[in-house]
């Protein structure tokens, strides 16, 4: 088949040249790579890789951090987690019953804040 067009894309210069160094050590040009992806989405009648939202990723480091689908990392391995507990366990925490309740709390203390 004849190759009689041509195609101007912008791209990341770093993210190129890292994508033509894997794709030359599998003896592909960029060219070549993206005629090939052209030809699966004929052949599959759409995209041939999954696009779909980034998930947290759990870093697993025993304390519940994360990085979120924004790419923050989410450090909880600073997190004291003994002054939670032990705020718990406290009788003179406030304590609530329904949500409403709770939220009228945190509302009162943002006005608060504000004054």
């Amino acid at each position: 088949m004849a190759k009689n067009t041509t195609i101007n894309i912008r791209v990341d210069a770093e993210i190129k040249d890292q994508a033509a160094a894997i794709l030359a050590s599998l003896g592909l040009s960029l060219s070549e790579a993206f005629n090939l992806m052209l030809h699966q989405v004929n052949l599959v009648r759409g995209l041939p890789f999954e696009v779909r939202q980034r998930l947290p990723i759990e870093l697993n480091d025993g304390y519940g951090s994360y990085i979120c689908k924004y790419g923050h990392i989410h450090n909880y391995s600073k997190f004291n987690f003994e002054s939670v507990e032990d705020e718990i366990i406290d009788p003179n925490t406030k304590r609530y019953d329904n949500l409403d309740e709770m939220w009228a709390d945190l509302n009162a203390e943002d006005a608060d804040d504000k004054v």
